[in-house]
Protein backbone atom coordinates (compact mmCIF):
# COMPACT_ATOMS: atom_id res chain seq x y z
CA UNK A 1 0.00 0.00 0.00
CA UNK A 2 2.75 2.49 1.37
CA UNK A 3 6.23 2.86 0.43
CA UNK A 4 8.65 3.75 3.38
CA UNK A 5 9.39 7.43 3.07
CA UNK A 6 13.05 7.65 3.75
CA UNK A 7 13.84 10.97 2.51
CA UNK A 8 11.07 13.21 3.71
CA UNK A 9 11.94 17.08 3.02
CA UNK A 10 10.11 20.11 3.64
CA UNK A 11 9.44 19.98 -0.95
CA UNK A 12 7.87 16.51 -0.77
CA UNK A 13 5.87 17.18 2.63
CA UNK A 14 2.87 18.96 0.15
CA UNK A 15 2.45 15.35 -1.96
CA UNK A 16 3.52 12.93 1.12
CA UNK A 17 0.34 14.53 2.45
CA UNK A 18 -1.79 14.15 -0.03
CA UNK A 19 -0.84 10.58 -0.48
CA UNK A 20 -1.82 9.89 3.22
CA UNK A 21 -4.90 12.27 2.85
CA UNK A 22 -5.95 10.15 0.01
CA UNK A 23 -5.16 6.22 2.08
CA UNK A 24 -6.84 7.35 4.77
CA UNK A 25 -9.84 8.03 2.33
CA UNK A 26 -9.65 4.69 1.49
CA UNK A 27 -8.96 3.25 4.67
CA UNK A 28 -12.63 5.45 5.78
CA UNK A 29 -14.65 3.60 2.90
CA UNK A 30 -13.19 0.06 3.75
CA UNK A 31 -14.43 0.50 7.46
CA UNK A 32 -17.30 1.90 6.07
CA UNK A 33 -17.99 -1.08 4.16
CA UNK A 34 -17.10 -3.66 6.66
CA UNK A 35 -19.26 -2.11 9.43
CA UNK A 36 -22.27 -1.91 6.78
CA UNK A 37 -22.20 -5.63 6.13
CA UNK A 38 -24.20 -8.26 8.14
CA UNK A 39 -22.89 -9.36 11.13
CA UNK A 40 -23.70 -12.88 11.13
CA UNK A 41 -24.66 -15.29 9.16
CA UNK A 42 -28.18 -14.88 6.98
CA UNK A 43 -30.74 -16.96 8.38
CA UNK A 44 -32.77 -18.96 5.41
CA UNK A 45 -36.52 -19.98 5.76
CA UNK A 46 -37.21 -24.15 5.61
CA UNK A 47 -40.31 -25.72 4.17
CA UNK A 48 -40.90 -29.12 5.59
CA UNK A 49 -39.17 -30.81 3.14
CA UNK A 50 -36.09 -28.98 3.08
CA UNK A 51 -36.46 -28.87 7.20
CA UNK A 52 -36.51 -32.79 6.66
CA UNK A 53 -33.18 -32.75 4.51
CA UNK A 54 -31.12 -30.49 6.86
CA UNK A 55 -32.18 -32.36 10.20
CA UNK A 56 -31.75 -35.68 7.98
CA UNK A 57 -35.46 -37.16 9.39
CA UNK A 58 -38.85 -38.07 7.20
CA UNK A 59 -41.31 -35.45 6.82
CA UNK A 60 -43.53 -37.60 9.06
CA UNK A 61 -40.94 -36.84 11.96
CA UNK A 62 -41.15 -33.09 10.99
CA UNK A 63 -44.71 -33.04 11.43
CA UNK A 64 -44.47 -34.78 14.48
CA UNK A 65 -42.08 -32.62 16.22
CA UNK A 66 -44.28 -30.09 15.05
CA UNK A 67 -47.72 -31.38 16.82
CA UNK A 68 -45.84 -32.06 20.01
CA UNK A 69 -44.07 -28.28 19.90
CA UNK A 70 -40.65 -29.55 19.99
CA UNK A 71 -39.55 -28.12 16.85
CA UNK A 72 -39.79 -24.27 16.60
CA UNK A 73 -41.81 -23.22 13.83
CA UNK A 74 -43.90 -20.09 11.45
CA UNK A 75 -47.14 -21.35 10.59
CA UNK A 76 -48.26 -19.14 7.88
CA UNK A 77 -52.27 -20.57 6.44
CA UNK A 78 -51.46 -24.33 6.35
CA UNK A 79 -47.79 -24.21 5.43
CA UNK A 80 -44.88 -24.86 8.02
CA UNK A 81 -41.65 -22.42 7.96
CA UNK A 82 -38.47 -23.51 9.93
CA UNK A 83 -35.38 -21.18 10.20
CA UNK A 84 -32.46 -22.17 10.01
CA UNK A 85 -30.87 -20.45 12.58
CA UNK A 86 -33.70 -21.40 14.94
CA UNK A 87 -33.18 -25.01 14.01
CA UNK A 88 -29.29 -25.14 14.59
CA UNK A 89 -30.21 -23.81 18.38
CA UNK A 90 -32.41 -26.89 18.28
CA UNK A 91 -29.86 -28.79 17.01
CA UNK A 92 -27.55 -27.53 19.75
CA UNK A 93 -29.44 -27.49 23.05
CA UNK A 94 -29.39 -31.73 22.22
CA UNK A 95 -25.93 -31.60 22.81
CA UNK A 96 -24.42 -33.55 25.19
CA UNK A 97 -21.60 -33.02 26.93
CA UNK A 98 -18.12 -35.24 26.69
CA UNK A 99 -16.85 -37.06 29.97
CA UNK A 100 -14.17 -35.02 30.17
CA UNK A 101 -16.30 -31.91 30.20
CA UNK A 102 -18.49 -33.64 32.84
CA UNK A 103 -15.29 -34.22 34.68
CA UNK A 104 -14.02 -30.88 35.07
CA UNK A 105 -17.64 -29.89 36.21
CA UNK A 106 -18.09 -32.34 38.53
CA UNK A 107 -16.19 -30.59 41.60
CA UNK A 108 -18.53 -28.02 41.68
CA UNK A 109 -21.72 -30.03 42.43
CA UNK A 110 -19.81 -32.19 44.76
CA UNK A 111 -18.68 -28.87 46.95
CA UNK A 112 -21.77 -27.21 47.00
CA UNK A 113 -23.85 -26.75 50.39
CA UNK A 114 -26.54 -29.19 51.68
CA UNK A 115 -30.03 -27.35 52.74
CA UNK A 116 -30.05 -27.57 56.21
CA UNK A 117 -32.79 -29.90 57.30
CA UNK A 118 -32.04 -32.40 54.97
CA UNK A 119 -30.67 -35.46 56.95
Amino acid sequence: MTETITNLSFDTLPSEVAQLKNEVREMKLLIIERINQPNGPEDELFTVDQCAKFLSLSKATIYGLISKGVLPVMRRSKRCYFSKLELIEYLKAGRRKTDSEIEVEAPTYLIKPQKKGRR
